[in-house]
């Protein structure tokens, strides 16, 4: 990978025009982004930036996570914990076994390699998430819901995964190491966030200045990802915990009236940066890819896990049918068909050692998937969307974006 200006900029030029274009025939940013970006491919347009795993964990993962979770209201998170946390835990887990033992008896794959796409693939990634459901100008709870599940059950597939590579390279693994391992991912990841939230805050607290408040703000995005990160802990949980804590406790009273303003316009441009970079490399490094003799395997994945991101939802919501936190039929539909998959399955499946068994078959089926989560259900989520009745409409969305905005302030 290597970042320059000129690469950075003139894809930057490219997804503004993109931008342009979508807006003008009313088309998901994202899908445009994706599309552009197999185009180029096909036309051979080269870039020196390529879609890595450390590009997009260590660069345009953190700033989208900051921003999406700037906004998320802390009672309104605390009330609804329970059925995230069941979302984003039982359901990832679940929808990983399905997910796996589908691939092992309809493609033919090995139990390993199966099993491993089964929990690389079952997390729904907030980066598609957010953005679809952000265009779409989804409200209330189905909004946090989805954007919280999104973003909370990335530490689940996360202790997974690094699981199932130790399993398939042979090393022994303890009930108690996994225990371990997935407590101090998820604390350790937490306390991390409220850490340097905590410190960010102290420091912000002592000035006036809108550009330090900023500078501040970047480094509590990234400090606490690459900072857990490097103790072996959540990076998603920890940008997440300092993104609630700053947005809920340091946006109403530490930051001055200029710098409250900058730094919800400055997030907002960082995370369409990030997203519009994520999406048109997705379409570069997707034209690239050989589904000669993938085909087979790639509606099987497609198939499998869209039954298994069924299987996990309908009937975890039942366990909640009966209390406050009941969650709506049509909710229930929207949480199925908006588990988009994107940047997280990505970066885990570019991170796969080459030594792994089926490797490229894996990275296939995982960009198989993706690219139908984009088209598909990126596509077809405002149209469900609007026969749900669940789209607001103009005057209720620009009422909407009114009260965010007094929010806010």
């Amino acid at each position: 990978m290597e970042l320059t200006i000129a690469s950075i900029e003139i894809l930057l030029l490219i997804a503004a025009l993109v931008g342009m274009v979508a807006r003008r025939f009313r088309i998901p940013y994202t899908v445009g982004l994706v599309l552009t970006g197999i185009v180029l491919a096909l036309l051979s347009f080269r870039s020196t930036i390529n879609l890595t795993t450390d590009l997009i964990f260590a660069v345009l993962l953190p700033p989208l996570i900051f921003e999406a979770t700037l906004f998320i209201r802390w009672k309104e998170l605390i009330h609804n914990l329970p059925v995230i946390l069941v979302f984003a835990t039982l359901g990832v887990i679940l929808s990983a076994a399905l997910t796996g033992v589908g691939m092992h008896y309809l493609s033919g794959w090995a139990w390993q390699s199966a099993a491993l796409f089964g929990i690389l693939i079952a997390a729904t990634d907030p980066v598609s998430v957010i953005a679809t459901f952000k265009k779409a100008g989804v409200p209330g709870r189905l909004r946090l819901l989805v954007e919280a599940e999104g973003l909370f059950n990335d530490a689940t597939a996360a202790v997974g995964f690094g699981v199932m590579l130790v399993l398939i390279n042979g090393q022994a693994v303890s009930m108690w190491n996994v225990a371990g391992e997935t407590l101090w991912t998820v604390i350790g990841g937490l306390l991390v966030g409220v850490l340097v939230a905590g410190f960010i805050l102290l420091l912000t607290h002592n000035t006036s200045d809108h550009l330090i408040e900023l500078a501040l703000s970047t480094v509590a995005a990234y400090g606490s990802f690459l900072l857990a990160e490097q103790f072996h802990a959540s990076g998603v949980l920890s940008t997440l915990t300092a993104g609630i804590l700053i947005g809920n406790f340091g946006l109403p009273i530490s930051y001055s009236d200029k710098g409250r303003s900058s730094l919800v316009d400055f997030w907002e441009f960082a995370a369409f940066i990030s997203n519009s970079l994520i999406f048109l490399l997705i379409g570069l490094r997707e034209a690239k890819e050989n589904y000669t003799n993938a085909w087979w395997p790639d509606i099987v994945a497609i198939l499998v896990v869209t039954l298994a991101r069924a299987a996990a939802i309908y009937p975890l919501s039942l366990l909640f049918e009966r209390s406050k936190l009941k969650i709506e039929r049509n909710h229930q539909h929207i949480l199925f068909w908006g588990g988009l998959r994107g940047a997280l399955a990505l970066a885990l499946v570019l991170g796969l050692p080459p030594e792994i068994p089926g490797r490229a078959e894996i990275v296939i089926a995982a960009f198989g998937v993706v690219i139908f989560s984009i088209f598909v259900q990126g596509l077809t989520m405002n149209p469900l969307l609007r026969w749900l009745k669940e789209l607001p409409k103009r005057e209720d969305r620009i009422k909407g974006v009114k009260r965010e905005n007094v929010d806010e302030s």
